[in-house]
């Protein structure tokens, strides 16, 4: 499945134009920009578990992939230092996660960003899935 173009100004759309793993999963850039990003995923049935609901490791990938695009909204490479996620609802196949990044501070070279993964459904509502938080780190000086 091939993803849209990537929407958003700069630096995070051109990395998340060559971002060959996020664009094969089908992530779609929403917007980027100002240290804020916003990601889409559709849950294919390829991303389930033993379980039937979505791995982990792809809800953890989607908000990781507005984590990247927020961070490396200003223009210097920037890239994760560490990570970590709480998974507060399931998902399904079919359901779409939209991720929603948003920078709580920068110092020196490094900086805090805080995901929102939630699950939109096809009548508006929206139900958080998930809570990410990524450390980032600017390569070089």
């Amino acid at each position: 499945m091939e993803a849209e173009p990537p929407n958003g100004d700069g630096a995070a759309a051109a990395m998340f134009g060559a971002d060959r793993a996020s664009r094969a999963l089908g992530i779609e850039l929403v917007s980027a920009g100002g240290g804020r990003a916003v990601a889409r995923m559709r849950v294919t049935d390829d991303m389930v578990n033993g379980h039937a609901i979505t791995h982990g490791g792809y809800v953890f990938l989607l908000a990781d992939t507005a984590f990247a695009c927020a961070c490396n909204s200003h223009g210097p490479v920037t890239v994760a230092a560490g990570a970590d996620i709480t998974f507060v609802a399931a998902t399904r196949a079919g359901d779409l996660l939209v991720a929603e990044a948003g920078e709580r501070t920068r110092f020196g070279r490094s900086g805090i960003y805080d995901v929102t993964v939630h699950r939109e459904d096809p009548d508006g509502s929206r139900e958080v899935v998930a809570e990410f938080r990524g450390r980032s780190r600017v390569l070089g000086r």
